[in-house]
């Protein structure tokens, strides 16, 4: 996704040294971004940065991504602008276990991938971008709004009931201060 609308791959075992890296799409891709990502548009999409090599077969991608984007208010449903700036950082291991089961741990290090053969340094840009977007713009000036919803002939959750730790700590009060429940 260079200016020639080229996806920028890396071949990891390639990488002995620093490869920069600096991607600009062009409209094009950024509305076929935006489209996949689905809002309604990216003004301006850069990421620059670098791929290292790290000990002995392990990469790390250091980054910047900039962004303006275009969304829809959750609320008006108006364009809402946002500018997004944000460090990206990513390790990518050649020993990191394959996920397997039905519950799996989330490692320690959780930048930590395993190591492709190939690094599609746009793929990365459009995951941090996924990641960076608002997740509930609101035009300026529009308040929050709160939506209550359940089945039909119940009363919704109110927040109270929401935090049973603090009907929890309202039972043990009593209990602490009721002389017939002391033992």
């Amino acid at each position: 996704m260079s200016s020639d609308n080229a996806s920028y791959l890396i071949a990891t075992g390639s990488v002995r040294d620093v490869v920069d890296f600096a991607l600009k799409p062009d409209a094009e891709a950024r509305a076929a971004l935006a489209d996949s990502l689905g809002i309604r548009g990216i003004k301006k999409l850069t990421f620059a940065g670098r791929v290292l090599p790290l000990e002995q077969r392990d990469l790390a991608l250091e980054g910047a991504l900039g962004a303006t984007v275009v969304q829809n208010c959750v609320v008006t449903g108006d364009p809402v602008t946002t500018r997004i700036d944000e460090p990206v950082e990513r390790r990518y291991l050649a020993d990191l276990p394959d996920p397997t089961g039905d519950e799996v741990e989330m490692p320690e290090d959780e930048n930590a991938d395993p190591l492709p053969a190939t690094l599609d340094v746009a793929q990365v840009m459009a995951e941090a971008l996924a990641l960076a977007l608002p997740p509930w713009p609101r035009a300026e000036g529009v308040d929050p709004v709160d939506i209550s919803v359940t089945e039909p002939g119940k009363a919704p959750m109110t927040d109270e009931e929401a935090k049973p730790f603090a009907n929890l700590k309202a039972l043990a009060e009593k209990a602490a201060n009721d002389p017939g429940t002391k033992g």
